[in-house]
C-alpha cells in the first residue's frame, strides 16, 4: 500500500525504522504515513514546533479507507488527503474552513504565490472568512501599509523561490 500512494504521489518511499519521523520532519514538508493514528501521534509529538515549520503529516491506513491530515491541513495536508482520494481513500478534513468549503488565508497566499507576513493574524482571518468574504487587496509599492491585527500581509515570494516551490525542488 505504501509503494502505491508513494507512486501515486510522486514521493520518496521510506520504511519504519527507530527514528523514522525524526528523519522525515528533517527532511521533508510533508508525510503520509502508513500507520495506526496513535503511534504517529506518540512519534511525532516530540518532534513538534508550530504550524509554520512543522510538516504536513498525513495518516493513511493500511487497507487506504481514510487520508486523516493529521498536522498542517492549511499547508499541504488536506490537499494530499484530496489525493489520495484518487486512490479510494475518504479524506477526513477538519479544519473549519474545509469544512465549510470556504478559503483559507493559507491556501489564498498559496494561489497567489505569497507567504504570511504577519502568521499570528490568521486566527482572526480565518474566522472572518468563515462568516463573509474577505476582500483580497494587491498594494504595489512602493508603499506604506498600516494593518490591524486582523488583517493577514501576504508577501509575494521571490521568483526563483517560487519557480523552486512549484517543482518541487528547494
Amino acid at each position: 500500500m505504501a509503494s502505491k500512494i508513494a507512486e501515486h504521489l510522486e514521493a520518496d518511499l521510506l520504511l519504519y525504522e527507530k527514528g523514522i519521523f525524526r528523519k522525515a520532519f528533517e527532511n521533508y514538508g510533508a508525510i503520509v504515513a502508513v500507520f495506526a493514528t496513535g503511534i504517529v501521534v506518540r512519534d511525532i509529538a516530540p518532534l513538534l514546533n508550530n504550524k509554520w515549520s512543522d510538516p504536513a503529516v498525513v495518516v493513511v491506513d493500511s487497507n487506504l479507507n481514510f487520508a486523516i491530515p493529521l498536522l498542517g491541513g492549511h499547508h499541504g495536508a488536506n490537499e494530499i488527503s484530496r489525493k489520495l482520494a484518487e486512490l479510494g481513500a475518504v479524506p477526513v478534513l477538519t479544519t473549519a474552513t474545509e469544512v465549510h468549503g470556504k478559503p483559507s488565508v493559507e491556501g489564498i497566499a498559496d494561489r497567489f504565490g505569497c507567504e504570511v507576513f504577519n502568521k499570528e493574524s490568521t486566527i482572526a482571518v480565518n474566522c472572518a472568512l468563515l462568516d463573509r468574504q474577505v476582500e483580497v487587496l494587491e498594494v504595489k509599492g512602493p508603499r506604506i501599509v498600516i494593518v490591524d491585527e486582523d488583517v493577514s500581509v501576504l508577501v509575494r515570494k521571490k521568483q526563483a523561490e517560487a519557480k523552486d516551490e512549484g517543482t518541487g525542488n528547494s
